[in-house]
């Protein structure tokens, strides 16, 4: 019998009857979750993306769904070592039909086998009803998380995912901030690469004009604060990336790659890029996923968007790359 499967059976009942606190988020010291070496590929393959919005395909102001299908089966085929997902997975949380819409859309995924880290996004608390059947939907969607609003997982030795709850806060002091001091305080010697994952942005290009509710936020920033501060001394090297806005951005800070990666098909969002972009492409829409391949040293990584959105057969473009090297 495996202990940690028989406690996450019993979760749902602990909850109900007021055991725990409807949003336990204590965890032990050290990994979430382990993935061990010999699982992994010898070049692990990491796909990064966000902002989805699974819902009624008839619904296309909220997002594109041949771009999010396209996207979906894009990923089935290249059978990622793991997918770290930054939020806005459904377009209404509090609607169990649209995780009924992303567990039909993704059944690839499921056949593939492929392992899905999801992060909690505004949309996930979208909807109907409260806050506490919004997160019960998430859970019925993503089980293995049950209980648990942030968490994090060794990809083998070297790679280290962090997946955190921007609806809650990251501020000093708060249990989320404590929590992530702890696990990068402890980061394994071998941890070469930590790939933190978000909805809301910590960096991005300050809007102006549109958008402008989707600029960076205190909670964000705060966050910001904390990498930049740490990642300079430690041994492993950081690689951020957020949602929310529905484009592709990226940038660098005190040796930190910082990404927004909300191309999953939701409806997107033009950007006016500042200076401080390292992607000045003007192609728009942005419907993408970023690919991260482990070659010794380096993580290179690749940018792969669908050209043109209005055919029936999309076709692939590498537009952005750039490569993380290890300390």
């Amino acid at each position: 019998m495996n202990p940690i499967r028989t406690l996450r059976a019993l979760l749902p009942g602990l909850l109900a009857c007021g055991l725990l606190p409807p949003c336990s988020t204590a965890q032990k010291p050290g990994p979430t979750f382990t993935v061990d070496q010999k699982d992994l590929s010898p070049h692990l393959d990491l796909i990064v993306y966000g902002d989805m919005r699974f819902t009624d395909p008839a619904n296309t102001d909220a997002a594109n769904p041949a771009a999010r299908v396209a996207l979906v089966e894009q990923i089935a085929r290249l059978r990622p070592d793991a997918v770290q997902l930054t939020g806005d997975v459904p377009y209404k949380g509090g609607n169990p039909a649209d995780y009924a819409q992303y567990a039909s859309e993704t059944a690839s995924w499921r056949a593939a086998h492929l392992r899905i880290y999801p992060a909690l996004g505004n949309h996930e608390f979208s909807g109907p009803g409260d806050k506490t059947q919004d997160l019960e939907n998430w859970w019925k969607a993503f089980p293995d998380e049950r209980g648990l609003r942030w968490y994090s997982v060794a990809l083998g030795r070297r790679v280290y995912l962090l997946q955190l709850d921007s609806m809650s806060p990251l501020t000093p002091g708060s249990e989320q901030r404590a929590w992530l001091e702890d696990q990068v305080a402890h980061l394994g010697p071998a941890v070469d690469f930590v790939f933190i994952a978000l909805h809301h942005p910590p960096v991005a290009d300050i809007q102006t004009h549109i958008e402008v509710d989707h600029n960076p936020r205190p909670n964000e920033i705060a966050l910001r604060d904390y990498i930049n501060s740490v990642a300079p001394a430690s041994h492993a090297r950081f690689i951020v990336t957020c949602g929310h806005i529905h484009n592709y951005e990226r940038f660098e800070q005190s040796g930190v790659t910082y990404l927004v990666s909300g191309g999953g098909g939701a409806h997107p969002y033009y950007v006016e890029r500042t200076r401080d972009d390292l992607y000045q492409d003007p192609n728009f829409p942005n419907f993408h996923y970023i690919q991260f391949l482990l070659d010794g040293k380096n993580f290179n990584a690749t940018m792969f968007r669908i050209a043109d959105p209005t055919t029936p057969k999309p076709v692939w473009e590498a537009k952005d790359h750039f490569t993380v090297t290890a300390k």
